[in-house]
C-alpha cells in the first residue's frame, strides 16, 4: 500500500516523505520478506490472524501514505528538526531491540528441542517481550518523526495490539516457570513500568 501510494503521488511527493515513507517500509521488508525465512519451527497461524493484521496493516499504510504523500508539507528543515531526529533514533532504536530479541527468541532451542526457555539477554533483562517492546518504540518513534495523527493512532494500534499479548506471554512464563521467572521481576514490556 505505501509503495502504491508512493508511486502513485509522487509526483507531489518531496524528499522528506519519501524518506519518512523509506522507514517504514525497511520495517515491513524485514518483516514480510526476511523475517519469515529465519523462522525455525513448523507453527502454523490461523487464517483470521493473517485477515487481522493484513486489514490492520492495509487501513495503517493507506492512512500513513496518504498523510506523508498528499496531505503533509514538510520541507527540507524538516530534517533537522527536534521532531525528526530524536523520532529517528528512537525509531532506529526501537528496530535494533526488535531484531535482537527477535535473534534471541529464535536461538533458544537447539535443533529437535522442543522445551521452553525464559530469554535471556539484552531488553529481555527488563522485560518479557522485548521483540513487542522493540515494535512499540519503532513505531512511538515514527508517530514522533512524522509528528502526525496517523504516526501516534499507528503507535497506539500497536501498543493496542501487542501489550495484551505480552500480558498473555507474561502470565504463561508465570505458570510454566514459577519462582524461576518471577525473580527475575520484569515488567511486560514497558521497562520499569508494566
Amino acid at each position: 500500500v505505501m509503495v502504491h501510494l508512493m508511486v502513485k503521488i509522487i509526483g507531489n511527493a518531496t524528499t522528506v516523505p519519501v524518506i519518512k515513507a523509506t522507514l517504514f517500509l525497511i520495517h515491513y521488508f524485514q518483516r514480510s520478506f526476511i523475517f519469515p525465512l529465519l523462522i525455525k519451527g513448523k507453527s502454523k497461524m490461523p487464517i483470521a490472524i493473517i485477515l487481522m493484521g493484513t486489514t490492520f496493516n492495509v487501513i495503517n499504510g493507506i492512512l500513513i501514505g496518504l498523510w506523508l504523500f498528499q496531505y503533509s508539507h514538510y520541507t527540507l528543515d524538516w530534517l533537522k528538526s527536534p521532531q525528526f531526529i530524536i523520532g529517528t533514533l528512537i525509531f532506529l532504536f526501537g528496530m535494533g531491540v526488535n531484531l535482537h530479541s527477535d535473534y534471541i527468541i529464535r536461538h533458544l532451542r537447539k535443533p529437535g528441542d522442543t522445551k521452553h526457555y525464559i530469554p535471556k539477554g539484552g531488553m529481555f533483562k527488563y522485560v518479557s517481550s522485548a521483540n513487542y517492546y522493540g515494535e512499540i518504540t519503532e513505531w512511538f518513534g515514527f508517530a514522533i518523526l512524522t509528528w502526525s495523527l496517523p504516526g501516534a493512532l499507528f503507535c497506539l494500534w500497536t501498543f493496542a495490539n501487542l501489550a495484551p499479548r505480552a500480558n498473555s506471554l507474561y502470565k504463561k512464563y508465570e505458570e510454566e516457570f514459577g519462582e524461576e521467572f518471577t525473580k527475575l521481576k520484569r515488567k511486560r514490556v514497558i521497562p520499569f513500568i508494566y
